[in-house]
């Protein structure tokens, strides 16, 4: 009876049922406001998160006292002796965990950006040709595993290395939740292999720093002045030839303020390679927002956060052995043909999970 009636008590403990109730009564009056409907658009956005989060707590209400009902009817039929009353109660039990083990993942994507899409950049670290080799690598696993979701991809900057690889690139993700997936790839990513250029056949390690942003809708405020931003122009890079640009289309965007520099050289027209950069921008200044907020959780906590190059993440050897492991849940894998071409579900799925046990702690 004990593992029942803690499941029961378990459900919707990490959601915070008493917080959202909270939220619910919060939004309900907000929305009893006649002021509110003279924005259209925020009207729209209170009555979308009410409407889920009452969605959201009914749900694991529900299970709840579908847990609580089962542990008494087991009781019942324990006490009864009702052998064919333990098996059903039995078979129920595995359904209601598998709808709880659902649920509790489900909460890993319930960020208020998580259901955006993604702005994910990948830049080469020391090593030259080695290095962009492993950063190209990594730029088909990611477009192997958009594809393999279904969703979109595209490439609004790319700056080549210096003989066929890449310095740096920018995809822009588009697809439900693939911000709320790829925030787990965030921090530094680890090659070990014999490198093909290396003429002694040497065991060389090389490093990459994926970067991962929302793609943040239009009306999400932020405090990005027009007199803060400097844009220069300047021509495309490239191999050259008949669609070498002639013009300055490329944009660099700097904000003045925090020193920000984004980049995008992709589009024909400087128009559409400035909107692309501001794109990044946005979601560079909004991820820094997001930093602070989380920096001064753990701080709260008593838990030291490094970021930068020092994140190191995750760990892809291929030689002398064959295997990737993600440092942050020890989930690893000797299939590494497969995570080169895009199976990273395993890792996704695994760190967000872990980030529900600690969530509220």
């Amino acid at each position: 009876m004990g593992p029942w009636q803690t499941k029961s008590k378990q459900c919707g403990g990490g959601f915070d049922l008493a917080g959202k109730e909270v939220e619910i009564a919060r939004l309900d009056e907000k929305s009893a406001s006649p002021e509110i409907w003279n924005d259209p658009q925020t009207a729209k956005a209170v009555m979308r998160d009410l409407s889920s989060l009452r969605e959201q707590v009914t749900t694991w209400n529900t299970l709840a006292q579908e847990v609580a009902d089962a542990a008494e009817l087991l009781e019942m039929a324990v006490e009864a002796g009702d052998e064919a009353m333990i098996a059903e109660v039995a078979a129920d039990a595995e359904r209601l965990s598998k709808r709880y083990a659902g649920l509790e993942f489900q909460l890993a994507l319930g960020g208020p950006y998580d259901r955006s899409g993604a702005i994910l950049s990948i830049h080469a670290g020391v090593g030259g040709t080695e290095a962009q080799d492993w950063a190209q690598m990594l730029m088909r696993l990611y477009l192997r595993w958009v594809e393999r979701r279904g969703y979109t991809g595209e490439i609004t900057n790319l700056l080549d290395g210096e003989e066929a690889d890449i310095k740096t690139v920018t995809i822009e993700v588009s697809g439900p939740f693939a911000y709320g997936y790829l925030k787990a790839e965030r921090g530094v990513h680890r090659l070990v292999r014999i490198s093909p250029f290396d003429a002694s056949a040497r065991r060389h390690t090389s490093f990459a720093l994926v970067e991962v942003l929302p793609l943040l809708d239009e009306n999400i405020e932020l405090d990005v002045r027009p007199e803060d931003i400097k844009m220069d122009v300047y021509r495309s890079g490239g191999a050259g030839g008949q669609h070498m640009q002639k013009n300055s289309t490329a944009v660099r965007l700097t904000h003045i303020p925090t020193g920000l520099v984004v980049t995008c050289q992709n589009e024909r027209s400087q128009l559409q390679n400035r909107e692309s950069a501001m794109k990044v921008l946005r979601g560079k200044l909004f991820d820094i927002e997001l930093q602070k907020i989380e920096e001064e959780q753990a701080r709260l906590k008593g838990k030291h956060v490094e970021a930068g190059w020092g994140n190191q993440i995750r760990s892809y050897v291929l030689q002398p052995y064959q295997m990737v492991k993600d440092l942050r849940t020890d989930v690893e894998t000797g299939n590494t043909t497969a995570v080169l071409d895009g199976e990273i579900d395993l890792f996704i799925e695994a760190w967000l999970k872990a980030q529900v046990g600690t969530q509220g702690n």
